[in-house]
């Protein structure tokens, strides 16, 4: 079985062949398509969707609309996308959230990811742990004291009890001594953060790209992020590794969605045109600013990689005694 870390670091920055110009197939796409975003504005899928919608729509020919439908830790937006019909005209762009909340089911409701087949593996990133400037917490290390010192007083905001943020945090405060904070859920990225940058709660586990530009703008801190390396954008933001938790290393990912049943040639020219955007040097440059790394891995590797996302959660929710809408 793939191990998961080591997936995403061969994965990392590689973009598998494609020519620049996705070609014709066909007859699609021969009108708009639909991207829903589970998420409201403001985060880090909202943040690439927004990246890749313009030249997108050059590369298929088509129109291609962003819809933001959230709540939920995403799955009211991805049960509506499995809903659609099966032709290639809504896709859903999800994170390792979905992973998350296939792998914590809320009771009497059924699992999404059957009702779907991965089109590609778009993107990876790190996560980061961000804090206001008036927090007190000057660093990883002064978090990681405080929450040392008084277990469960801080407070951290996830982008939804049961999110993959909330799952990394608990695995980072696992690696970081079996840290406790107390959690506080937020509808998405975007939210979370404007209560962060209001001083309302002590520090936030967003996507790193979701609070970059607050970090630009010295509205955040950013203390730390959990990918391998530094990030060449951030270079002065140090990682959970190398200060609070050696060795970890947690990416997200984001990757695209169509409903079962959809035809094989619709996924590959959507695909192929996908690839061909993440192969643009605005767009590369752009997801660099953002901390996001281009993947554009096929559907059969985005699968492996799902499969060993939901274990991942799984396991550290078992250990944490973590069930749906705790």
């Amino acid at each position: 079985m793939l191990k998961r870390r080591h997936l995403m670091a061969g994965l990392a920055g590689t973009i598998l062949a494609a020519p620049l110009v996705a070609r014709a197939q066909g007859t699609y796409p021969s009108r708009s398509v639909k991207i829903i975003v589970p998420w409201p504005p403001g985060g880090g899928v909202d943040a690439f969707a927004r990246v890749i919608q313009a030249p997108l729509s050059a590369q298929l020919g088509q129109t291609v609309i962003v819809e933001n439908i959230g709540g939920s830790a995403g799955r009211v937006g991805t049960l509506n996308a499995s809903r659609a019909q099966p032709d290639g005209y809504t896709i859903v762009l999800v994170n390792d959230t979905f992973a998350a909340t296939e792998a914590l089911p809320m009771a009497g409701t059924p699992a999404l990811y059957p009702a779907f087949q991965p089109v590609t593996l778009a993107i990876s990133g790190p996560q980061g742990l961000f804090t206001h400037p008036r927090s007190g917490l000057a660093s990883a290390q002064a978090f990681a004291a405080a929450a040392k010192a008084n277990p469960g007083k801080l407070n951290v905001g996830v982008p939804g009890l049961g999110s993959s943020q909330h799952l990394t945090s608990e695995l980072l405060l696992r690696a970081a001594g079996d840290l406790r904070v107390t959690h506080v859920p937020y509808r998405g990225g975007g939210p979370l953060l404007q209560d962060l940058i209001a001083g309302n709660i002590d520090a936030g586990v967003v996507t790193f790209a979701a609070g970059a530009p607050q970090v630009r703008g010295g509205q955040l801190v950013a203390l730390a992020i959990t990918s391998e390396q530094r990030s060449k954008a951030f270079a002065a933001v140090p990682t959970a590794a190398e200060t609070i938790a050696p060795g970890f290393v947690q990416a997200t990912w984001q990757g695209l969605l169509a409903p079962k049943g959809t035809p094989a040639a619709a996924i590959e020219r959507f695909h192929n045109a996908v690839l061909a955007v993440l192969q643009d040097r605005a767009v590369i440059a752009r997801l660099a600013d953002l901390g996001f790394d281009p993947v554009g891995a096929d559907g059969k590797v985005f699968g492996r990689l799902f499969d060993e996302t939901v274990d991942t959660f799984a396991g550290i929710a078992r250990e944490r005694d973590i069930a749906a809408g705790d």
